[in-house]
């Protein structure tokens, strides 16, 4: 039974090529695919699939004799199922250039009709297990034929085209390109708040278009001339600069869009007990209402100190902010771990990030930062401080100072070893940063005066506040 099944499930699929419109409707199904495969062409492939079907058949007619009508019908079904992959794979083959590709495809419907054999002979739970053993399998004979080439492999699309040469060279690095009389004019793709409801104030990302025509670096800022003239003369706004919150690839890493990082500047009235418009900011309100097409006139890129020196990539990043001063960070974040940088393939540092927010409904891009914390956990280490939420060792209220001081002596021997610190943020940062470093630098017997001096000296001290 079983010798017989499987020799029925070989080759059944062509019978119809032979035989009479009047059997069952399985067979005749195959025949019809068969004589349509044929009739469409007279190539030397569509004769090939004619001749694997006559072959079948003569192969299935011996079935018919030999085991009856039930294993042969029920080959028959898995016969149609075989000419319809020869019928597809011929019609294939006219869309295909690569020869060796079509004699691969003839290949497979071979194996094909052997698996079928085997399915059917072998598999069947109703077979008759007192039945006399079955002689060794027929195995299906494939012709010797060369593999088709594989196909190439498409490797990650690389960010390297707005590269230095080599990538840490920054004697390129463009400054001031366009300035206060000769602004640039940028349109805005999207502006989206990127807070929680929770959040003290509203804090928006906006991804700008420069089309490739206003290059710049991580660190660097942007200038914004707000629409509108000041009431008091009717001049144009002065500029204000913005941190670049994307790497020089933009959001989009086509090198055409960068972003800002932006939070609404609204003043509370305590007698009107309401936000006073006529105190709110000029510039943070014209881009926090910006929507998509609206045009933006800027200035720059400006600045160098906020620049990552990337020619030893072993280097620490300590990176320190506060609210929107997490923009040059995010930057930097993008460029080491999101992208397919240079820098990327060559870092092996780590970048440390403290931000201090008052809440986590507050907190800035932290689902993109712990995305690239769990792909280089060795490389990427990020702290919060939350001002509202957590305490400091004293038991008030935790700020960024004291977060930063939970790991004086790490930061303190990091720094001692080359690491390189910035600190972003409002001006209003420093003082507490600078009387917990003092402190440290006492705890230490160091001189913090003659140990700043190192810092700035050595280039590893970087801030930009306002």
């Amino acid at each position: 039974m079983k010798f017989t099944g499987t020799v029925s499930a070989l080759l059944v699929a062509s019978a119809a090529a032979f035989t009479p419109s009047g059997v069952n409707q399985p067979v005749r199904s195959a025949n019809v695919a068969l004589t349509m495969s044929a009739d469409n062409s007279t190539s030397k492939r569509m004769r090939a699939a004619k001749h694997m079907g006559k072959v079948a058949g003569a192969v299935a007619s011996v079935a018919l004799m030999t085991s009856g009508a039930a294993p042969a019908f029920a080959a028959g079904r898995k016969a149609k199922e075989v000419v319809e992959i020869v019928e597809t794979t011929s019609v294939l083959t006219t869309l295909l250039a690569d020869k060796k590709k079509i004699v691969a495809a003839a290949c497979a419907a071979y194996v094909v009709v052997a698996g079928a054999g085997e399915l059917l002979g072998g598999g069947d739970k109703d077979s008759d297990s007192e039945s006399t053993p079955s002689p060794p399998p027929i195995k299906a004979v494939t012709p010797s034929v060369e593999a088709p080439a594989p196909e190439p492999v498409v490797e990650e699309t690389k960010q390297d085209f707005l590269e230095a040469e080599p990538y840490y060279d920054q004697s390129s690095v463009p400054v001031n390109v366009y300035k206060n009389k000769t602004p640039f004019t940028g349109k805005v793709v999207s502006t989206k708040r990127i807070v929680g409801p929770k959040a003290t104030g509203e804090t928006c990302h906006i991804i700008i278009d420069h089309n490739g025509d206003f290059p710049y670096w991580e660190g660097q800022s942007w200038g914004v001339i707000p629409a509108g003239t000041r009431e008091k003369d009717g001049k144009p706004h002065n500029v204000r600069l913005y941190s670049i919150a994307s790497s020089r690839y933009g959001d989009d890493m086509s090198g055409k869009t960068g972003s800002l990082c932006v939070r609404r500047a609204n003043y509370w009235c305590p007698e009107l007990k309401a936000d006073d418009p006529a105190k709110k900011g000029i510039c943070s309100n014209f881009l926090c209402d910006t929507t998509a097409g609206d045009e933006v006139k800027m200035t720059g890129p400006a600045g160098k100190v906020m620049l990552m020196p990337e020619e030893d990539p072993t280097t620490d990043y300590i990176m320190v902010a506060t609210g929107t001063g997490i923009a040059p960070y995010r930057g930097f974040i993008r460029r080491l771990f999101n992208e397919n940088t240079p820098a990327a393939a060559a870092y092996k540092g780590e970048a440390w990030l403290f931000l201090g927010v008052a809440n986590s409904d507050a907190l800035l891009y932290d689902d993109e930062f712990q995305e690239a914390k769990s792909r280089f956990p060795k490389n990427l280490r990020i702290d919060y401080a939350l001002s509202r939420e957590q305490e400091n060792k004293s038991g008030g209220k935790m700020y960024i100072q004291d977060k930063v001081g939970e790991y004086a002596d790490e930061v303190f021997d990091k720094l001692n070893n080359g690491a390189h610190i910035y600190f972003c943020g409002l001006k209003g940062m420093m003082p507490g940063i600078q009387d917990m470093l003092k402190a440290v630098c006492a705890e230490k017997g160091l001189d913090y005066d003659e140990w700043i001096k190192g810092l700035k000296k050595a280039k590893q001290w970087h801030v930009e506040v306002y």
